[in-house]
């Protein structure tokens, strides 16, 4: 790509920002970098339609920096609930206390400085300093990937190292230095409104006069993945044991999914089982030691995560004999649950249970 090349992608592209690009985000055109970042902690992973009401409901609960990194650590996890991919939120809480004790409740000003931060990749790095503070840095998210690879038809894969080196030197080649956070917004909103992943509105894109990938009618042929991970089928089943108007919860502390969240006790294994073989296990025996109970209900629930889909098989137990409480558990009171940050997938069970609450 030549001069002339970079010359025209960025004039039309900023040309169509200024004019016509009318999308609305309330984080959009701000300055602050600690907003900044919450946002784009927010929307990793996650689609802006879910995220936007998120950001909102965390800025009013944390308007600042400080009042994050001194907030009630199960408090943020119920606030995140839902969203999924909870190390975002511990990486949030650590970075916000890291910033307070150790920077002055100031984020760096150098991009080198923010990726520093834990949590703090290369795109939200460069996302806080182009936005924040109009440091030459381009942001290369799935947007932008996917504009690049179309406008150039470029077949190189975009999930292997050499093909993420070649598309983050393509997206600083042709980077605005002028006005570097305007030029991110604006390809990541043009892939986002009219670069679609399908169903491209190419008739209104004004790159469609250059692009390759337009005029060769295979838009839908980029980018090109090289890699595609399988799908791990994990079988969860849930023993929801109601005890005088309590239940049992435990926190998942082993490094996995939902980490630092409460669930009911667990027992995982490698397919659903029914009750008659269950409760057989030394784990069903363990934490009901008598056969002094009644099983009210079993529902079926299923969780897609990204590279898991999680089935869970929650067993509802009634029971006047207290059960055996573990000294990672605790006993609550079944009211009380909605103070505790959840799995979706509970969260989803204990609105569908007809005892429940929520």
């Amino acid at each position: 790509m030549g001069d002339s090349g970079k010359e025209v992608f960025t004039r039309l592209l900023m040309r169509w920002h200024r004019q016509d690009n009318g999308r609305q985000m309330p984080w959009k055109g701000i300055r602050d970098p600690y907003r900044i970042w919450l946002a784009e902690t927010i929307l990793q992973q996650t689609r802006v339609e879910q995220g936007w009401a998120y950001y909102e409901r965390f800025v009013q609960a944390y308007p600042t920096l400080e009042q994050l990194a001194y907030a009630d650590e199960q408090a943020v996890y119920r606030l995140w609930q839902g969203l999924g991919y909870y190390n975002r939120c511990r990486n949030l809480l650590h970075t916000a206390r890291e910033l307070v004790q150790h920077y002055g409740g100031e984020f760096p000003r150098s991009y080198d400085g923010l990726l520093s931060l834990k949590g703090i990749g290369p795109y939200t790095a460069a996302a806080i300093a182009s936005f924040a503070f109009g440091l030459p840095h381009a942001v290369v998210d799935g947007n932008v990937l996917r504009v690049l690879a179309r406008y150039f038809a470029l077949h190189i894969p975009v999930d292997l190292p050499e093909g993420k080196k070649l598309f983050s030197q393509l997206a600083h080649k042709l980077l605005d230095v002028q006005d570097p956070g305007a030029f991110n917004q604006a390809v990541m909103d043009l892939g986002a409104t009219i670069c679609k992943p399908r169903r491209p509105a190419c008739n209104h894109c004004p790159l469609a006069v250059k692009c390759q990938a337009f005029h060769l009618q295979q838009q839908m042929q980029f980018p090109v993945k090289a890699q595609s991970k399988s799908i791990q089928s994990r079988y969860f089943h849930y023993l929801v044991i109601r005890f005088q108007a309590k239940t049992l919860l435990q926190r998942r502390i082993q490094k996995d999914i939902w980490r630092g969240l409460f669930e009911f006790p667990l027992i995982e294994k490698n397919a659903l089982w029914e009750v008659e073989h269950l409760q057989q296990t030394p784990e069903w025996q363990n934490q009901l030691p008598t056969d002094d109970w009644s099983l009210k209900g079993v529902i079926d629930l299923q969780q897609q995560l990204t590279h898991r889909r999680i089935h869970a098989r929650f067993f509802y137990i009634e029971t006047p004999v207290a059960p055996h409480i573990s000294p990672h558990q605790l006993l609550v009171g079944w009211d009380d649950l909605c103070q505790y940050a959840l799995p979706g997938i509970i969260v989803k069970y204990l609105r569908r249970n007809p005892y429940s609450i929520l």
